[in-house]
């Protein structure tokens, strides 16, 4: 019996040991740490901010390239639009140029088939054989 009362001591001690360890050795180690800032985080804090600027700066550059590249964009629009409006007004005035002509041309080249056949019907009047042709082809 006193073997297992001494293991039930022995347990009971080796639980109480790992608790007061595991509550104080944390304590301990907080207490070792070096103090806040040192130099060289201040070193380091200074070079991220010079890093963060460098960085800012990078992004203000490619902000303004991306602008520059977006009035390159519209002005190439615009003179797009601009060709394009052109070519429509080029085309529309061809057009009408041409219809111009075209009925100039078909007017005179009528004319002239209405003085052609007053020639022939009057030269009809005098041949009898020139009759018989334009009778024939209902002209007369």
């Amino acid at each position: 019996m006193g073997v297992v009362v001494y293991l039930i001591n022995m347990k009971f001690w080796g639980r109480v040991c790992i608790i007061l360890f595991s509550i104080l050795l944390p304590v301990e180690f907080s207490f070792s740490q070096e103090p806040g800032f040192t130099q060289k985080d201040r070193e380091l804090l200074l070079e991220l901010k010079v890093k963060t600027g460098e960085i800012d700066k990078r992004f203000d550059q490619i902000d303004k390239r991306f602008d520059q590249m977006m009035s390159f964009f519209q002005i190439m629009t615009a003179l797009f639009g601009a060709l394009i409006i052109a070519l429509i007004g080029f085309v529309l005035w061809d057009r009408r140029t041409m219809i111009r002509t075209a009925r100039s041309e078909a007017i005179a080249y009528i004319e002239k088939e209405s003085i052609f056949l007053k020639v022939l019907k009057e030269y009809a009047k005098r041949d009898e054989k020139m009759m018989g042709v334009l009778k024939e082809y209902k002209i007369l």
